[in-house]
């Protein structure tokens, strides 16, 4: 008898198996894709490259409970994610930093500017470039101008295809301006890769016999909702349902469709040892897509003579389409998330449905926060339904 039915193999939901499986509960996940590992998934294509197949993931955190749970599943090896911007025609790191500066700027007026930045930001390690735009100082402001016009306008305007004004500020502030040399994307202790990919280390953690996993499966079509109780294949199921997917879709748009951004990805092999000089560079400006990523530069694999590079253009979400079928990124803004509210309200008339993940909670979020949320959930769920399935077998 299946226990609790998890729909999507993401993170969230495998972990959430995972930890369920261990304590004794029986788990069944119904999949939409062929595969597990969600936006996750990598693939060896025909140059022998491990590619991630929706786009660059990078492991990063600070969480040693993330982190400590995951090498179990796979090792890891130490990465450090740089990423190079083209702006002006010349690659600068992104996050812009003093080798930006000094990169696109004549020397005096670079160094000035970085003592000015340092003098006003004492103590500081990064910025918000709306920090800078909104400074007091002309000088700096106007710093700030040219790099939110060569960094984040256009680069805006593409990826969520509305003016960068009209974006919500939380978007614009997940890259600020690093006050130094560090040209790291990320400043977490924690950052690695897993050794064999992200497809090894997700088929390792469903691998137990208390995982029931279907592939290419219709939840939808098998999941049903009727006045507070939830049905499977036709029949009222018991258990705990642990939803992973978009909510509109789960309640038939009931209040209309929540607002998503897409992505079209396309691949190309090439017979170059090397393409660029780091994993990402982005094209914030003139070109239609976004960032090329060199796949093996991520995974670390050697592999002279040949290499893969991902182009990634922007696209509005369809669902169904051959391009921009995916759901990517909620479009954050107080309307939106006005709406994914009255759809929560909604599904809470069902309390054994959990929603779990970035879909599901309609927010964007790395990696590491979408494990910890599913190793809450989890023991949300071992606290209310572990001692029930005891008492059940007394």
């Amino acid at each position: 008898m299946v226990e609790v039915l998890i729909v999507g193999a993401g993170f969230s939901g495998a972990a959430i198996a995972r930890v369920l499986a261990e304590n004794g509960l029986r788990v069944r996940i119904l999949e939409q894709r062929p595969h597990i590992g969600g936006n996750m998934y990598e693939r060896t294509d025909e140059n022998g490259v491990r590619s991630h197949v929706y786009g660059p993931h990078i492991f990063h955190t600070n969480s040693e409970r993330v982190f400590a749970f995951l090498r179990r599943f796979s090792d890891f090896f130490p990465y450090e994610h740089r990423v190079l911007g083209r702006i002006d025609g010349k690659l600068v790191p992104i996050p812009f930093n003093f080798t930006s500066l000094e990169t696109l700027f004549p020397a005096q007026q670079a160094k000035r500017l970085e003592e000015r930045l340092l003098a006003a930001y004492p103590g500081r390690e990064k910025i918000s470039i709306l920090d800078l735009t909104s400074s007091g100082d002309g000088e700096l402001r106007a710093f700030g101008d040219y790099v939110f016009d060569r960094v984040f306008v256009h680069y805006t305007a593409k990826q969520w295809q509305q003016p960068v004004e009209e974006v919500d500020a939380s978007v614009i502030n997940r890259v600020p301006v690093v006050l130094g040399y560090d040209d790291r994307y990320f400043g977490d202790k924690i950052q690695a890769m897993p050794a064999d990919g992200y497809t090894a280390l997700f088929g390792r953690m469903l691998d137990h016999p208390n995982i029931a996993l279907e592939l290419s499966c219709d939840a939808l079509g098998r999941l049903s909702l009727r006045e507070g109780k939830l049905y499977l294949d036709g029949k009222e199921f018991p258990g705990p349902v642990v939803y992973t997917g978009a909510p509109d879709a789960l309640l038939g748009y009931r209040f209309g469709p929540l607002p998503y951004r897409s992505l079209e990805f396309v691949f190309e092999q090439l017979e170059l040892d090397s393409f660029q000089p780091a994993a990402v560079v982005n094209y914030p400006n003139e070109e239609d897509f976004t960032r090329i990523t060199e796949s093996k530069k991520l995974t670390g694999q050697v592999l002279p003579g040949r290499t893969t590079i991902l182009r990634e253009y922007p696209a509005a979400y369809a669902p169904g389409a051959a391009r921009g079928g995916i759901p990517y990124y909620p479009v954050p803004n107080e309307a939106n998330r006005a709406l994914y509210e009255r759809y929560r309200g909604a599904l809470a008339a069902y309390p054994g449905l959990l929603l779990c993940g970035r879909l599901a909670e309609y927010r964007y979020c790395n990696m590491d926060a979408a494990v910890e949320r599913a190793l809450d959930a989890a023991q949300e769920l071992l606290r209310e339904w572990a001692p029930r399935k005891t008492e059940e077998k007394a």
